[in-house]
Formats: C-alpha cells, structure tokens, sequence
C-alpha cells in the first residue's frame, strides 16, 4: 500500500476525510492538534478526551494512538468500549515503527510535521493527513522543523505532487498556498 498526502486545516475535515477512507487504525501527533506545545496537564488530558470522543464516532476505527516525541503523557487514558486507545510518549518517529507493525490497516498518520509525521506514515503504507491549521505564536523548533518539512514533501510524496501538476487549477493552488507558508 503506498502512502497518500493529503493537507486539511480543520479537524473536523480530518475526521471527515478518515471516514471516508474507511482507516481503521489513526495514529494521532499531540501537538498541536491535541494539546499546545508548552500547555499544562489538564490542556493535555482534555484534549486526549475530546479526539477519543470524536474519533469514536468514526465506525471503522478500531485503533487509536496518540503518538508524541516527547515526555508528556495524559492522567488517564480514557476507556472505549468500540476502540483501543494507545499513547505513546517518547515515540522515536519516525525511527520507531514497531509499536505500530500489527495495528490493523488501512491506516492514517495525523500530524503536523512532514519529517516525523509523514516520514512515519509513509514507512508504514498510511495516509498521511497533513494537520496544518493556521497558528499563531509556534514555537521556533516545530516552525523550523515545518520549514524543513516543505522541502522534503515533494521527496517523500512526489507521485502524488505530480498527480497536482498536471491538473492546472489544483497545482496553482498547490504552489501558491505552499508560498504563502514558507512565507509566515
């Protein structure tokens, strides 16, 4: 299965789009999507609840996992009944993979960051749904690190990108909203 790259700005759009692809399995980035960066546990732990609640209304999803790089973890993961939920602190992506090995398939990677998101997506054969809502006030690393990423989409997902260039409205609309990140 290869990987597919697709940008939404809206969660509920994410949400939308994995109905849609039937994914049984979502593999969730925490910030910023669940929890801001530099917020406190309770930030964290309503935000873990909410994503729970909507991607429970998701009727494909078996799996859900909160996959973060870094040390922060929720105060309790919250119980389903109809899905698994997971969080991984200190997830090592996209190096790590085999934590997500037998999840069951299809699959997407929700996330921010093209060089740890979308490298994990693409290495395990998932969608990757491109989390990038407008923000303000991004810290320095993830800015860089979305900086860098826009250098390597065409890298990691260039057939798709090339699928773009050759419908003319959608390339323009491509190239022009990827000029106007680069320059934010």
């Amino acid at each position: 299965m290869t990987s597919r790259y697709e940008r939404h700005t809206e969660l509920d759009d994410v949400l939308d789009r994995a109905r849609t692809l039937s994914v049984r399995t979502m593999i969730v980035d925490v910030e910023p999507l669940v929890s801001w960066w530099d917020k406190g546990q309770e930030t964290l732990d309503q935000g873990v609840a909410m994503v729970v609640g909507k991607v429970s209304t998701l009727p494909m999803v078996r799996v859900l996992v909160f996959a973060t790089n870094s040390a922060r973890r929720p105060s309790v993961i919250p119980a389903r009944r109809d899905i698994e939920v997971i969080y991984l602190a200190f997830a090592g992506k996209p190096l790590r993979t085999a934590p997500y090995r037998d999840l069951p398939r299809p699959g997407a990677v929700v996330g921010d960051q093209i060089p740890t998101d979308g490298l994990l997506a693409r290495r395990l054969g998932f969608t990757f749904l491109h989390y990038q809502p407008r923000l303000e006030d991004v810290p320095p690393g993830p800015r860089l690190m979305h900086r860098l990423g826009q250098l390597a989409l065409p890298l990691l997902f260039s057939r798709q990108l090339e699928d773009l260039s050759s419908d003319p409205d959608a390339s323009h609309l491509w190239l022009l909203s990827e000029s106007v990140l680069l320059l934010s």
